[in-house]
């Protein structure tokens, strides 16, 4: 990285430690000699499957989401738990949210979806080989599984219906995978 563009914490206070997310402010010195304040958010980290059915069709969630007061349609995704191994994320997650296992497990990537404030990290999986076994939702969450060929989420994506960057990225990535095998 180049020494020109590096910023050095000079000072930092934690402002807030919720259950989930840790706000930090800090003093930071800026290349040229003067001094900002940078305030961010520290972030567990998450995963987001692309879960393709037998047929083709990939699962999706519609599920309100309070910071924009709205439902959302998106990919199958969860917060990784101290210690967790991502791909146990991800095999857990699948599995509480839309009810299925996978036999076939391929990574795709890391995404970061909000650079300028945030040290988020989402970890991208394909899943294939699905069974249903049955969903075992956490008990704040409420969701409706669904599904649609990678066709018609594309399309989503492109009219709005999904604006979700996770689920954009993700999509985009498992389109290089199936429709190109690599």
């Amino acid at each position: 990285m180049s020494k020109t563009l590096e910023e050095q914490k000079l000072d930092g206070e934690q402002v807030f430690d919720g259950r989930m997310l840790k706000v930090y402010r800090d003093t930071v010195r800026l290349p040229d000699g003067s001094e900002a304040v940078r305030e961010y958010v520290r972030h567990p980290g998450a995963v987001v499957i692309v879960a393709q059915l037998d047929n083709g069709h990939l699962l999706f969630e519609r599920q309100f989401r309070y910071p924009l007061d709205r439902v959302f349609l998106e990919l199958p995704a969860g917060k990784i738990d101290p210690g967790e191994a991502i791909l146990d994320t991800a095999v857990r997650e699948l599995r509480e949210e839309t009810g299925h296992e996978a036999r076939e497990w391929r990574y795709l990537g890391v995404m970061h979806p909000c650079i300028g404030y945030s040290d988020e990290r989402i970890e991208m999986f394909l899943a294939r080989g699905l069974s249903h076994v049955g969903a075992q939702l956490d008990h704040e969450e409420f969701l409706e599984v669904t599904s649609m060929p990678l066709e018609g989420a594309l399309a989503a994506v492109m009219n709005g219906r999904i604006t979700d960057a996770k689920t954009i990225t993700a999509l985009f990535w498992a389109e290089r995978v199936i429709r190109l095998g690599f």
